[in-house]
Order: C-alpha cells, then sequence, then structure tokens
C-alpha cells in the first residue's frame, strides 16, 4: 500500500435548505453550496440563490 499524503478535514453545516457551507481545514472561509440550474428544476424549488452544487465541485476536481 501506498504512503498516505493527506487527510481532508471538513464540518459540512446545512442551513436552510439547501444550503451548505463547508468549512475545510486551514482555509478561513466556507464553501457555500446549493442548487441552480437543471438541478433546482429537477427537485422543483427555486432557491433564494444560486449556488453551485455539490457535484459541480466534484466534477471540477475530477477534471482538475
Amino acid at each position: 500500500m501506498g504512503e498516505l499524503i493527506h487527510t481532508s478535514h471538513v464540518k459540512i453545516y446545512q442551513d436552510k435548505s439547501p444550503l451548505r457551507r463547508a468549512f475545510i481545514e486551514n482555509f478561513p472561509e466556507p464553501v457555500r453550496y446549493g442548487v441552480h440550474g437543471g438541478i433546482k428544476h429537477f427537485y422543483k424549488m427555486e432557491p433564494e440563490e444560486d449556488l453551485p452544487a455539490t457535484l459541480d465541485h466534484m466534477i471540477a476536481a475530477v477534471g482538475g
């Protein structure tokens, strides 16, 4: 087995659904998540503010 090089420490807080805040260790500001576009249409909701979904973050990371 390879050597462990990093363990990510993240705390996620659910605000008013669908809003969430992710606090990532060593970064002072939270990453904010919500819904937008096709995701909000799929779930039949109209959030107060369009925000990236966790799915967007995952896709960006894979493409990075």
